[in-house]
């Protein structure tokens, strides 16, 4: 931790985010806006705007590039328990590069190092050109590269697969969600998906990033219609679950596709997931996204073999500090 203690780097070209109002972020997050929904079919506008509320309430912790007179850049931190997680980082185009992209990282990571309970960064930043390049603080970092990857519904390929006779899939109901906690703790132990976010090693850890994808925008507007579980009807457990989220008018989102490690191999995923892609089709969806670590084979080949495609790779960073 020393090492990141050691140099503050903020200067006249950076400035604490309380400093900014909201006025003057208003010109990036239109940009960021609209070059997400150029690159992924992506609506950041709710995003965006709970950005511009805890603005004006000067409540986000992180830093602000200025460029002739302007914002020309952002970043912000939030806590979670012992951790913190960069919720994103942006510079505008004319101004953007891996130089300035990594300054603003670096001054994040610092920041965030003086903050006594904060021992792990995590960061899913898909719009950095510097994820491509040697990032602050190599020595305590954890890299993971990931794909986003997109489904053209009409040229989906969704036979349905029954799963096994004693598996029952059914329509999502919020009373699932403690279940599909223990489930997403059990099927995740070992995971490399579990280096990446520490949430999945734990039952409450579980219990959070349900919570998450179903009450906040990060992942998009939560669909209901779209989600299922599955339930073995030997022992009573629920032993999958597919996840689905609305992230633009036509374009839906799967959040989580998990499966009991007792039940892999039988077609299980499969059939939850194209239960939520038919859902999304009803509902007008016209693509479908999600995201995938890369050396995670037999689920990259499961959406390979679906129908969808990488579109875009970036990478997950975790930092113990």
């Amino acid at each position: 931790m020393s090492a990141l203690r050691s140099l503050e780097l903020a200067s006249s070209d950076m400035v604490d985010l309380r400093q900014v109002d909201s006025a003057a972020l208003a010109p990036l997050l239109e940009e960021e806006t609209q070059v997400w929904k150029d690159t992924l079919d992506w609506d950041f506008s709710r995003s965006a705007e709970l950005v511009r509320r805890f603005i004006e309430l000067r409540g986000l912790d992180g830093y602000a590039l200025l460029r002739e007179g302007a914002v020309a850049g952002y970043t912000y931190s939030i806590y979670e328990d012992h951790k913190a997680l960069i919720g994103d980082l942006y510079i505008r185009a004319r101004f953007r590069s891996a130089r300035d992209e990594n300054r603003l990282l670096e001054q994040a990571l610092r920041s965030l190092a003086w903050v006594p309970r904060i021992s792990r960064v995590e960061s899913q930043l898909m719009m950095i050109s510097a994820a491509a390049g040697e990032l602050p603080f190599a020595d305590r970092l954890s890299r993971f590269d990931r794909g986003f990857m997109m489904l053209e519904l009409e040229a989906a390929r969704l036979a349905p697969r029954r799963p096994r006779a004693s598996i029952g899939i059914m329509p999502w109901r919020e009373a699932h969600e403690p279940a599909a906690a223990e489930l997403i703790a059990a099927a995740y132990v070992g995971h490399v998906d579990s280096l990446i976010n520490d949430q999945y090693r734990s039952l409450p850890g579980a219990r959070q990033f349900l919570s998450n994808i179903v009450q906040y925008p990060g992942c998009g507007q939560f669909f209901r219609p779209g989600s299922f579980t599955a339930l073995n009807a030997a022992s009573g457990r629920m032993c999958g679950i597919s996840l689905a989220s609305l992230v633009a008018a036509r374009t839906g989102h799967i959040t989580q596709l998990c499966v009991d490690p007792a039940e892999r191999g039988a077609g299980l995923g499969y059939e939850l997931l194209r239960l939520s892609l038919e859902a999304l089709r009803r509902a007008g969806c016209r693509r479908v996204s999600l995201t995938v670590t890369s050396s995670n084979q037999e689920a990259v080949r499961l959406y390979e073999q679906t129908g969808f495609r990488t579109i875009r790779t970036f990478s997950a960073c975790v930092w113990e500090i």
